[in-house]
């Protein structure tokens, strides 16, 4: 066994650093992956703060230093808000491809579908409710504000839904072609149903 370094030792100044601290918005961002990833699987119930920490590779403890409780990680991870303001993130005119190809590119490049977990609120109970009440005034109400002339509510339902189909079938049915073909050439077939509902066509 080989013998403890001291401040005496020649070779004390060639120690390679002590390891960086991880960084807090990327440790928070794990931590908001695993929370969603079980949000998807589980009934909010039988989600433990434990489990989450294990899949995001933290400590129980580091979860309750950043968000506080269960309730309250939950409470970000039924919000939209963040998301919303990605998806949205584009003039009317080229909002359809915009949404299609945030939609993908999420699902393709860090396995994350900016809306898609509103589908799993029946898992959930009351907190369902929370994520359905969070989704009609985060995302498909925010949506309908932007939309001049008639029936903005329906063509902003219609425009998600096209959207969370999508997703469904990337994510969840994951469509072997879907997920084989180029997100350009997804938003040149795609982008145009989606802007149709917008612009109420």
């Amino acid at each position: 066994m080989s013998a403890v370094s001291t401040p005496s030792d020649a070779s004390a100044g060639t120690r390679p650093p002590a390891p960086a601290r991880r960084d807090a918005e990327a440790t928070k961002a794990a931590i908001l992956r695993a929370a969603r990833y079980f949000l998807a699987r589980q009934a909010h119930a039988d989600i433990t703060l434990k489990a989450v920490a294990e899949r995001a590779g933290v400590s129980a403890p580091l979860v309750l230093k950043y968000f506080g409780n269960k309730d309250a990680l939950f409470a970000r991870v039924m919000s939209f808000e963040e998301d919303a303001d990605a998806l949205l993130d584009a003039p009317p005119g080229e909002l359809g491809a915009h949404m299609v190809r945030h939609v993908v590119a999420s699902q393709r490049e860090r396995g994350a579908d900016p809306v898609l977990r509103i589908a799993f609120a029946p898992l959930h109970g009351d907190h369902g409710d929370i994520l359905r009440a969070n989704f009609r005034t985060q995302v498909t109400e925010r949506l309908a504000a932007r939309l001049a002339g008639p029936a903005p509510g329906i063509r902003a339902e219609l425009a998600v839904a096209a959207v969370l189909g999508l997703g469904v079938m990337f994510g969840i049915a994951r469509g072997s072609e879907l997920r084989a073909t180029p997100i350009e050439d997804i938003v040149t077939r795609y982008g145009p149903t989606v802007q149709a509902h917008l612009d109420g066509r």
